[in-house]
């Protein structure tokens, strides 16, 4: 490592201070959202166009509003596109932002990017996908997070009760890996163009790694996946494991080893739901007399969605046999997607 060869800039510090005072930041160093920075971000957009309410404090979320939340995240212009589309699905009634910004649990939006706005904004979309090092993912996924801060007024401790949160609370921004994968991509599997750009925002509650090395067919691979998803802690009202509508991430060669054996995406969702089965009386006692108070005595096991189809998968990472599964919010949530209009 080297010294920074440039002048330093006194001021640093004390543009620091005065930032995370006049705005609510994440505790990472801010960029100043001056009227230069700003109407860069906006590109000629009106910075009054009301692009959404957001939940909790159900204010208007304007152009301008997100383009200063786009400065503070360090978004580069050719961003905003992004972050007011998915602005606009968090605001989906069927997202329940006001419940996954308020719950006492870990739910946090995460956005999944598709289609051409993938390369021409250098969203990153296999090895390390979900780490850092990559700063369209990066800034768009903190921004979000400014943005529920600052404009939702989801605020840690007030409004914004996690008893943990998350990482994804800073935020969680990915691309599909549409080049290695060999089924069509999320946005056209739910019903959009594949000349379209679209973000699919979902509610996780967290990530568990999945490593299967092993299995070299279907079967095997998809029982590994779904025992995974077996989590008894996230057993909800709604009588499933999770939100119902739960996130699958697998790694290429994982999709490459499923489709040599001729499954679509329809077929590896099923052969991973039918596996995918709690017995009841493996959860605690307490939890089970809560679930007879809330009628739901007639099941011997608990499955982590209603039918196969609810479950997304999204191929995504590099060289690997490592997946994730990425549960959604049990508190009740859908995944909802717009169209990136650049």
């Amino acid at each position: 490592m080297e010294l920074w060869p440039g002048a330093a800039d006194n001021s640093w510090e004390t543009v620091q201070d005065e930032l995370q005072t006049r705005y609510r930041g994440d505790g990472l160093p801010l960029i100043p959202p001056d009227a230069v920075r700003v109407a860069a971000m906006l590109n000629g957009r009106d910075a009054a166009a009301e692009i959404a309410m957001l939940p909790p404090g159900f204010d208007t979320a304007t152009a301008g509003d997100i383009a200063i939340c786009a400065v503070l995240a360090g978004c580069r212009p050719a961003c905003f596109p992004v972050l007011t589309a998915a602005v606009s699905a968090m605001a989906d009634m069927a997202f329940n932002l006001v419940g996954i910004a308020t719950t006492t649990g870990s739910a946090a939006p995460m956005l999944i990017i598709n289609g051409p706005v993938v390369r021409q904004i250098g969203l990153h979309a296999s090895g390390n996908v979900l780490g850092g090092g990559h700063p369209a993912n990066a800034t768009i996924g903190r921004a979000i997070g400014l943005i529920l801060r600052n404009i939702g007024a989801a605020i840690p401790g007030e409004t914004d009760m996690a008893t943990l949160g998350q990482p994804a609370k800073l935020g969680c921004c990915i691309a599909e890996n549409e080049v290695d994968s060999p089924w069509p991509p999320l946005h056209v599997e739910r019903g959009f163009s594949p000349s379209q750009s679209v973000v699919t925002v979902v509610g996780i509650s967290g990530s568990v790694e999945v490593n299967d090395s092993d299995s070299t067919d279907a079967t095997g691979m998809a029982q590994t996946f779904a025992q995974s998803m077996l989590i008894a802690g996230n057993a909800g009202g709604s009588g499933l494991l999770g939100g119902g509508e739960p996130l699958c991430l697998l790694p290429p060669e994982w999709a490459a080893a499923l489709h040599a054996e001729g499954l679509n995406k329809a077929q590896a969702k099923e052969l991973i739901w039918e596996r995918a089965c709690l017995p009841a009386d493996r959860l605690a006692p307490a939890v089970q007399a809560r679930r007879r108070a809330a009628g739901n005595t007639a099941e011997a096991t608990i499955r982590i969605a209603e039918k196969a189809d609810d479950l997304m998968i999204v191929v995504a990472g590099g060289v690997g046999r490592k997946a994730a599964y990425l549960p959604t919010w049990g508190g009740g949530t859908r995944a909802i997607s717009r169209e990136i209009l650049c």
